[in-house]
């Protein structure tokens, strides 16, 4: 007779939209449940044992781990703009330390924005091809070390030369957290997840300048690099102890087991202190493993920096990197110019410098939190709308779904906000408004622009899941460069426009870019 209890019945555990759980096994183990199964066995020979069968999980990361994956990447990512925020205030006070004039330590900041441009080229198709964790601990070294060094130099050489060096170790950690994004997250839950990763880089831009200003104040302007080389010290053993291999051209969904620098130190001492199984463990080590269909093929590709440039050849790639560009054109030519405007028009100086910049941070931190929730609710919008059902657990065929529509749904909106906040700040700066006004405008500006910049980066990783990394890095190379330029004709328009003129321009002109090429992707 067939024994009930000794067959197992699959059956799968759907726990909510956030499970991160397989296909499993339960076992009935109670006697009630074991003499209720073998009267059943009795009664009909010709038992059949069902199997529910469900698609694989998206990722099989537990929510918990998915949550400090994607607060690592997000402090990681937070160093590309505290590099450059943390070193503005202290301009003045490097040229005076190393006897040599302004435009020279500007310098390094046009030299750390090239960089800032070209790195990511390397590094993104790089971290897609052979992993997210070495080139992260890869990366961060080369920070640490540049920002000892830059606390220790005594010339100007050697400080545009490691500047050089700390664009090379931050810059591509935004493009990093993008790929970890896509590696972790189905399409439906992609905007919430995208707005934790880049919840650091808005909380680095907000607090960085008051953060230079302050050391310089009370120490030396050598305390930010030391400042910069403890934070990025702390950084780099977080994730050499905890930040797992993401990558699914690695690992997949997560189930494929990876070994050297991709394992973490953490599963290297869990080993150690299981010693006592060892036999145990060594029994299940040597499983066959049959890897994830993502994990095959993909890094086994020469890593080709050319890659990223190629990706700027698609419409739709193009097309975002420009709407990004078009917005950091605005954004940067308004960085630049606040300080020089705050101090000829309301004459704040020392700590009050890093202060003005205080509302706009503000705007990015409350505009990336709620980036995700509109982003999100957008894709359901749009499911519905398409009579589409949102598969959670195993993420969403993106090629029969309407992304750009909705991803950009909301864009609109947040144009209009902008176009109008723009303008209105740079008249009112011209008519020498109270400073309150132009402070409240920067919130507006840096809200509607992180919701903005988080729509076009969460496009991204859409359009390219198996490369996210790499198209990131075309970004950064379109948004460096018209940043560059954007920085340096900003004040040429002010001396012969006037401020008021010269943010209408701003304001309307990318407004009517972004009309005459469309969104519909």
């Amino acid at each position: 007779m067939l024994v009930a209890s000794k067959q197992p019945t699959p059956i799968a555990i759907d726990q909510g939209p956030h499970a991160r759980t397989r296909l499993c096994t339960v076992f009935s183990q109670t006697p009630a449940n074991k003499r209720k199964s073998e009267q059943q066995v009795t009664e009909n020979s010709d038992v059949e044992f069902a199997t529910t069968t469900f698609l694989p999980p998206y990722t099989t990361f537990g929510m918990k781990q998915s949550v400090l994956i994607l607060c690592l990447a997000s402090y990681a990512a937070s160093f590309s703009p505290l590099s450059s925020f943390i070193f503005f205030p202290v301009i003045d006070d490097i040229s005076e330390g190393l006897n040599v004039s302004v435009l020279r330590v500007n310098l390094s900041i046009t030299s750390y924005m090239i960089v800032a441009g070209l790195a990511p080229a390397i590094l993104g198709d790089l971290t897609d091809k052979v992993g997210r964790r070495i080139v992260y601990i890869f990366m961060i070294t080369i920070y640490c070390t540049a920002n000892i060094g830059l606390a220790l130099q005594s010339n100007w050489s050697a400080l545009f030369v490691l500047r050089m060096a700390q664009s090379v170790g931050s810059a591509a950690t935004i493009a990093l957290g993008y790929g970890v994004v896509s590696d972790i997250a189905p399409p439906s839950e992609r905007g919430s997840f995208v707005s934790i990763m880049v919840l650091g880089p808005n909380i680095a831009t907000a607090v960085g300048p008051i953060i230079g200003a302050a050391l310089t104040s009370y120490l030396t302007w050598r305390w930010t690099f030391w400042f910069l080389a403890i934070l990025s010290g702390t950084c780099l053993l977080m994730l050499a102890f905890f930040l797992p291999e993401t990558a699914r051209s690695v690992v997949g969904d997560g189930l494929v087991r990876v070994s050297g620098l991709q394992r973490t130190i953490l599963s290297y001492l869990q080993s150690l202190s299981k010693s006592l199984s060892h036999e145990k463990r060594e029994e299940h080590r040597n499983d066959p493993i049959v890897p994830n269909e993502e994990s095959t093929g993909a890094n086994s590709r020469s890593i080709n920096p050319l890659d990223s440039l190629k990706l700027l050849w698609a419409k739709d790639t193009l097309l975002i990197t420009l709407i990004f560009g078009i917005f950091y054109i605005k954004l940067s030519a308004l960085q630049a110019s606040t300080s020089t405007l705050f101090i000829s028009v309301y004459g704040v100086s020392g700590l009050q410098l890093g202060l003005i910049y205080l509302p706009s941070g503000m705007g990015y931190c409350l505009g990336a939190y709620g980036a995700g929730r509109l982003l999100d609710h957008d894709y359901r919008l749009i499911a519905r709308k398409h009579d589409i059902n949102v598969n959670v657990r195993a993420g969403d065929d993106l090629d029969s779904f309407p992304i750009g529509e909705a991803r950009f749904r909301s864009i609109w909106y947040l144009i209009s906000v902008g176009a109008v906040s723009l303008i209105g700040y740079g008249w009112a700066i011209h008519f020498q408004a109270n400073m309150a006004v132009p402070l409240v405008l920067h919130f507006l500006i840096g809200c509607s622009t992180a919701i903005i910049f988080n729509m076009c980066g969460t496009l991204l990783v859409d359009v390219h899941p198996k490369s996210p990394s790499s198209a990131q890095a075309a970004n950064s190379i379109v948004r460096a460069f018209l940043a560059g330029g954007s920085t340096g004709l900003v004040q040429v328009f002010i001396d012969a426009m006037g401020v008021g003129w010269t943010f209408a321009l701003f304001g309307v002109g990318w407004r009517e870019v972004i009309r005459a090429n469309g969104i519909n992707l």
